[in-house]
């Protein structure tokens, strides 16, 4: 997060559109966390703090009322955005978990804890019953040395399956800060190999059902 003096990398976002209607926060409170507008007096400041800081408490309260009272048409409809304004909800979902994550540091019940009863609490919603129970598996683990010469020794062999979730992020985010690696280039190259692979992927998969079908007969 940023102290608002900063300007945010992606202005052009729904996020920081003037236009848009008020959340948890007024318009005028966006443009006191961006920055836009600075001639706050440090008792002003205070006091927009704190009024931001009570909406965001009550914020957290309406929940309950939303996950208890709110019609699933009217929440099926909040996370259905169009598709243009698509990447910028799933980028304020992240945020919000971001959010959640670091405010309950310290808190008094893990984030772990109240993730796993939050989502339990979804699962019995959809399932009608408080006997549906499910284990959510959250943990939260530094990414450690990375061997390029193994991931490497898999890529030239084939064994993408023996490459792990951490190898893979990792491996990618060396490519993307690498000098000779340039996004924009390998684009239209990248598109093209994606069609070939989704044609093998697809034709796999029509090939697994009809041998599935075989073996029902």
């Amino acid at each position: 997060m940023t102290d608002g003096s900063d300007e945010p990398e992606s202005l052009d976002s729904l996020a920081y559109s003037a236009e848009r209607d008020r959340g948890i926060l007024t318009p005028s409170d966006r443009e006191f966390l961006i920055g836009r507008k600075s001639d706050y007096t440090d008792h002003s400041k205070k006091q927009k703090r704190n009024r931001i800081r009570r909406r965001l408490r009550n914020a957290l309260l309406d929940f309950t009322l939303l996950f208890e009272h709110l019609e699933d048409r009217d929440r099926e409809t909040v996370f259905n955005p169009d598709d243009d304004a698509r990447d910028d909800y799933t980028r304020g979902i992240t945020d919000m978990l971001a959010f959640l994550h670091l405010g309950t540091m310290g808190y008094y019940t893990p984030f772990k804890d109240m993730l796993a009863q939050g989502v339990n609490k979804a699962e019995q919603e959809l399932a009608g019953s408080d006997y549906r129970m499910v284990t959510v598996d959250f943990n939260v683990d530094p990414v450690g040395q990375i061997d390029v010469d193994e991931v490497i020794d898999k890529l030239e062999v084939g064994d993408f399956e023996e490459i792990t979730d951490e190898e893979l992020r990792a491996f990618v985010r060396l490519l993307a800060e690498s000098e000779d690696f340039t996004a924009t280039s390998m684009r239209s190259g990248m598109k093209e190999q994606m069609s070939e692979f989704m044609a093998k992927v697809n034709a796999a998969t029509k090939q697994r059902n009809h041998r599935v079908e075989e073996l029902n007969d």
